[in-house]
């Protein structure tokens, strides 16, 4: 039985729409962090700016990291709201709504991937902190 070697073109352009891919939602969560907009994209409005079909977009996204479209997206909101909870000025409601969330669906999306709500994370953070500050100081 032969086996299929995807042609090397093909391949390059998989690799190269997911580069865009991750560019775009890297830009997207910068001027959503800077105000310069108030709601989160869809797989749908990345796959327009990249001029792609949706399905395509999650299926070569799929294909090349073995991940969905998705874990990159939540993988990226988590590293930003774990850096955003060490600011004790920035309320968690605050937060949420920065990130487009409604605080009580925030906690839930926060606590699915961190396992602990923000609040919870926040202190544990806040607790580590003193133990090492504490340290250096003894």
């Amino acid at each position: 039985m032969a086996t299929y070697t995807l042609p090397k073109k093909i391949a390059a352009r998989q690799h190269a729409i997911t580069a865009d891919f991750l560019m775009v939602i890297d830009r997207h969560l910068a001027d959503l962090l800077a105000g310069r907009i108030t709601e989160m994209n869809e797989i749908r409005d990345i796959a327009d700016e990249l001029h792609i079909h949706p399905t395509h977009l999650s299926n070569t996204i799929k294909l090349t990291t073995g991940q969905a479209p998705c874990y990159f997206f939540e993988e990226k909101i988590m590293t930003i709201a774990r850096s955003m909870l060490t600011d004790p000025q920035q309320s968690v409601a605050s937060i949420a709504e920065t990130l487009t969330f409604d605080p009580s669906n925030f906690t839930k999306f926060f606590k699915r991937f961190q396992g602990v709500t923000p609040k919870q994370y926040r202190e544990e953070y806040w607790r580590a902190e003193r133990e090492k500050t504490e340290m250096l100081t003894i």
